[in-house]
This record gives C-alpha cells, sequence and structure tokens, in this order.
C-alpha cells in the first residue's frame, strides 16, 4: 500500500523504541490475564475451606506485585510508543514544510492557504494517532484476545469458551462494513475542515475590506454556512461512530448473557467450580476492552490512511523551478548585465495568451532600467521571469551573458533584491523585517533605513526599531511597509535591484529623496524600476514602455517625450493631473 509505505522509513527510524514498548505491552497482557485466576483460586478456597489466612495473603500479595508490573508496564508502553509518535509527526511537519519551501508559484497559485494548514494541524493529527493508538490497540487487542481465550479453554471449559464467544463473530464483519464508511466519511470532514480554515483565513486576511464594505453579514453568512456543512460532515463521523459503539456494547451484552446462562448451569452441574465461573465472568469483561479496541483501531487506521493520502499529494508535487543538468555550478555571482531576445511568455493555465511578447533589451552592468506601462502590461510577470519564479523558453533571458537556466537559482536570487508590489512584512520587530535573512549591525540596518526615508517614522514609534508590526504588516500604513521592504532590499546591496511599483504610496518630496539615495548607493550595480508614474523613472538609463505585452516604445525620457508615443500620452496625463491638484489646492 502506497500510504505505508511512504510512513515505512519514519517508523523505522524509532524501530527500537517501538519494540520496547511492544514488548512492555505483552507484559502487561500476560501479567493480566492470571489476576482472575488469582481471584478464583481465593474463591474455591473460600467455598471448599481449604486456604488459609497465610495463602490468601500470598495471593493477595502476587495481584498487587502483578499491578505494580502492569503499572509500570503501562508507562512504558505509552512512553515508547506514544512518544515515537509524536516525534514522527514532529519529523512530518518539519519535512512538509520543507517541501513546501521548494515548490514553484504554480502550487500556491492553484492551493489555498487555508488548505494547506488543515493538513499541518488535522492531517497530521489523525497519522499521529494512527502511529501511537493504532499499534496500541491492533496489539493489545490480538495479544489479550488470545491470551484470554486460551485460559478460559485451558483453565475454564472449552464449551463455555464457544457459547460467550459466538456472539462476538458478528463483530468481525460489523468491523469490515465500518471501517471502509468510516474511510469515506472522514476525508469528506476533512475535506470540510480544510474549507473551513480556508473561509477563515480567508476573512480575517481582508477584514479591512470587509468592513469598508459593510460586509460583516454577507461574510458571517457565508462562514455559518461553511460551518454548517463542516458540522454536518463531522456528525456524519460521530454518528457513525455513535452507532458501532452501541450495537459493540449489545453483541457483548449477549456474550455475558450466555456466560451467566450456561455458565451458572455448568457450575450447577459440577463441571466447574464456583472460582472458575468466577475467573470466566472476569475475563469476558477482560474481553471488552479487545472488542472496543477493534473498533477503535479500525477508527484510527481509516482517518490515519485518509489523512497520509492527503499528506502523500504535497509530498508527490515536484518543483518546476529547479537546477537542471545544464547548470553551471562554477558561477557564484553576478555583475548584473541583462539580456532578453525575443522574451515570450504565458502563464501555465493560460498558453492561449501571451502576457509578454517578443521582448528584446539589453541592460548593462551597473545601468538603470524602468519599465511603465498600462495594468496588466506584464510589468510585474518581467519581474517575476528574471527572479525565476516562472521559468521560459531556453536563451530568451541571459545574465552576465549566460542563460538563466544555467545560473543556480541560489546563486541568482543571492544576487537580485526585490521590492514586489505586495510589500510583506512577517509578524515580527521592523528591525528583524528590515535585516530579512541578513546578519547586519545595527549602524548598517539604521542606514539603510535611512536611504529608504524610514528611519525617522521608525524612531517615533515608542519601541524604535523594536515596535512589533501586526500580520502582513498591517499596523502601520501602506508608505512605510514600501520604505521598509525597500530597505530590506537596499541592505542586500545585491548587484541587481528590482522595484516594482515601490513607490507607488509615498510622496513626491520623499519619493524623490528616495531616488536620490538609490542613485548614490546604487551607482555600479543593476537598477530595474518598475512604476507607473513619469516622475520616478525619467532619470532611468533606459526606458521600456510596455502595451499589452509588447514593447510599444524603448529608449531615454528625451528620446520617448520627442516620438510623442504612449510615454508622452502618459506624460502629458499626469502634468495634468498634477497641475489640477495644485490649482484644487489653491482655491481650498
Amino acid at each position: 500500500m502506497m500510504e505505508l509505505k511512504f510512513i515505512r522509513p519514519y517508523v523505522k527510524r524509532y524501530g527500537l523504541q517501538y519494540l520496547i514498548g511492544i514488548a512492555a505491552l505483552l507484559l502487561v497482557d500476560a501479567l493480566n490475564v492470571y489476576i482472575p485466576r488469582f481471584t478464583g483460586q481465593i474463591t474455591d478456597g473460600l467455598e471448599t475451606h481449604s486456604i488459609g489466612m497465610n495463602e490468601i495473603w500470598f495471593l493477595i500479595a502476587k495481584i498487587l506485585l502483578f499491578g505494580v508490573f502492569i503499572a509500570l508496564g503501562r508507562f512504558a508502553w505509552r512512553y515508547f510508543i506514544l512518544g515515537p509518535a509524536r516525534s514522527i509527526e514532529r519529523e512530518l511537519r518539519d519535512d512538509m514544510f520543507g517541501h513546501l519551501e521548494t515548490l514553484s508559484m504554480r502550487y500556491f497559485n492553484e492551493h489555498k492557504t487555508g488548505d494547506l494548514m488543515a493538513h499541518f494541524t488535522n492531517d497530521l493529527a489523525s497519522i499521529r494517532m494512527f502511529l501511537g493508538f493504532t499499534i496500541i490497540t491492533a496489539f493489545d487487542a490480538s495479544v489479550m484476545l488470545v491470551l484470554v481465550l486460551a485460559q478460559m479453554i485451558l483453565y475454564v471449559s472449552p464449551k463455555l469458551t464457544i457459547v460467550a464467544v459466538l456472539p462476538l463473530i458478528l463483530i468481525m464483519f460489523g468491523d469490515y462494513y465500518y471501517g471502509k464508511v468510516m474511510h469515506r466519511k472522514f476525508l469528506e470532514k476533512q475535506q470540510a475542515f480544510s474549507d473551513l480554515t480556508d473561509q477563515v483565513q480567508e476573512s480575517v486576511s481582508g477584514i479591512r475590506v470587509i468592513k469598508a464594505f459593510v460586509q460583516e453579514r454577507k461574510e458571517l453568512a457565508a462562514f455559518a454556512r461553511m460551518n454548517l456543512f463542516n458540522q454536518e460532515k463531522n456528525l456524519s463521523v460521530v454518528k457513525l461512530y455513535s452507532l458501532f459503539l452501541p450495537l459493540l456494547d449489545l453483541v457483548i451484552g449477549a456474550s455475558g448473557l450466555l456466560t451467566l446462562l450456561y455458565g451458572g448451569y455448568l457450575a450447577i452441574a459440577g463441571e466447574i467450580t464456583l472460582g472458575q465461573f468466577v475467573a470466566f465472568n472476569q475475563y469476558i469483561s477482560m474481553l471488552v476492552w479487545p472488542m472496543f479496541a477493534a473498533g477503535d483501531c479500525i477508527t484510527y487506521i481509516s482517518q490515519g490512511l485518509a489523512s497520509l493520502k492527503r499528506i502523500i499529494v504535497i509530498f508527490h508535487e515536484k518543483p518546476e523551478i529547479v537546477d537542471g543538468f545544464d547548470v553551471d555550478r562554477t558561477i557564484e555571482s553576478l555583475t548584473g548585465e541583462i539580456d532578453l531576445k525575443g522574451l515570450t511568455f504565458s502563464y501555465p493555465d493560460q498558453d492561449h495568451m501571451s502576457v509578454l511578447d517578443q521582448i528584446d533589451l539589453h541592460v548593462e552592468a551597473g545601468e538603470t532600467l524602468a519599465i511603465i506601462g498600462r495594468t496588466g502590461s506584464g510589468k510585474s510577470t518581467l519581474a517575476n521571469l528574471l527572479l525565476r519564479l516562472y521559468d521560459t523558453e531556453p536563451g530568451m533571458i541571459r545574465m552576465d551573458g549566460h542563460p538563466i537556466k544555467e545560473i543556480p537559482l541560489a546563486v541568482l536570487r543571492e544576487n537580485i533584491a526585490y521590492v514586489p508590489q505586495d510589500n510583506f512584512l512577517f509578524s515580527d520587530t521592523l528591525e528583524n523585517n528590515i535585516a530579512f535573512g541578513i546578519k547586519k549591525d545595527r549602524k548598517e540596518i539604521e542606514q539603510a533605513a535611512k536611504d529608504a526615508c524610514i528611519h525617522d517614522n521608525i524612531m517615533e514609534f515608542p519601541d524604535g526599531y523594536s515596535t512589533i508590526v501586526g500580520e502582513r504588516g498591517v499596523t502601520i500604513s501602506g508608505g512605510q511597509k514600501q520604505r521598509s521592504s525597500i530597505a530590506r532590499a537596499l541592505l542586500k546591496n545585491a548587484p541587481i535591484l528590482i522595484l516594482d511599483d515601490a513607490l507607488s504610496a509615498v510622496d513626491t518630496d520623499t519619493e524623490e529623496q528616495i531616488l536620490h539615495n538609490l542613485r548614490r548607493n546604487r551607482a555600479g550595480k543593476t537598477t530595474l524600476i518598475i512604476a507607473h508614474r513619469i516622475s520616478t523613472i525619467q532619470n532611468a538609463d533606459h526606458i521600456l514602455v510596455l502595451d499589452e505585452g509588447r514593447a510599444a516604445e524603448y529608449g531615454t525620457h528625451d528620446q520617448l517625450m520627442e516620438k510623442n508615443g504612449i510615454y508622452r500620452s502618459i506624460y502629458d496625463k499626469q502634468q495634468l493631473e498634477k497641475q489640477l491638484q495644485e490649482e484644487g489646492g489653491e482655491i481650498r
């Protein structure tokens, strides 16, 4: 079975601990089955007056001693079986997170965060139960059943044992049906939990939008529907479990009733002693646990295999963006020269529509390239391709003369600093966000913040650089998030810097100061600036104007102004908007 083959290496690492736990489990079961015999011997001795107080105390002492060993054994099997199950859960969680980090952007575009969170919580918990309590219930129930039946047959009566066990055979058929149905229902339950988790995560992340558009009632209704569906799927599992247990009780009760009737008859007839009859009833009670354990075992197996199946799907996902066989390991750094030759690209799910079409340009190391164009013209896509978040056809992108696929991924991304449109900050201090992944001292961090014009704002916070920003940086303004992200990129001091609409949330004076600092600090390094405002890019060495994925215009600011094309049209509109804003300010 695929699921067991996948989990086997994890279990093998803890094989010795599992063996010790199982040995402790067997010891406990072996000691348990002798206690009814001691009780029976005391009962027979008292009935026939053939036992003295010394013998009674001796048997009681044996029961107590066995009880101590049983207690120690139970601690041992819990420690050596449930402990490894917890460790395997941790290892699986580590491995799954590590694997997710290797996957390409396509996977995260197609899978929701809530669904992934459900894998990390509910599914791994079910696998832990499968690797812990399943082993306990399977071994304990099997061994206890064999040992108890052996004592019932050898110590009491084979005939009475057959009569008492006959109803229990029904449980075998019930277990088979119960396991199949439970497996299907648990898969549905886990998927419902994934959908609910995703609903909560998305609603909480978008709470500002929900409040701004007064959509609280609508979101509450949507959540209530999802919550109700989740409840229904959970109840379907609970109902099945609740139906199985009473039926199990009924069968066990029937077995107990037959024991009383036929066992009482055999005791009256003298075929068994009173002590044996008492011991047999205790053995019947001891059979209750294996019967219940069989049901629990099937539940854990069904749920564990269902969760393993969901986890294996993630592990079977392969990253598309990897270092290929043609990667050149001798490349250790980049200078920043960029060549695009006929760059054409379509997203995997949009093969019929090119986002970029036949882009040609050359940027020397140390130059600044600006990219401007309408929304959806492919500006951010070009940045993603340079970072190799997506792959293109061979030869379309070269850096320092090397095809991008020949450059090791780690080298490529270490040599590029990137400020994305979505300025993501972690729920951490501002200092750690700016120094993310870079070991720098406080002075260097502060200098980067000064160059990004965020230092003064940070010093106004009560905790300064130790200020904790909220999830995704929601506790600071959009402009502060942008400038914090710029500081993070500047601190990296990479040969190539990509700013993807990174100045859209700052005022023109701050923008001018940041651009001045960039020209000073980035001298001799390549910079790509993606923007909507002409003021942001007019001093660039090269300006690329994108229109519906095509290179509509290319040149310097002055050259593009002389063409009287798209660039000049954008410039005139922005100048008019600026003039109207200034006139509006004077009127007010």
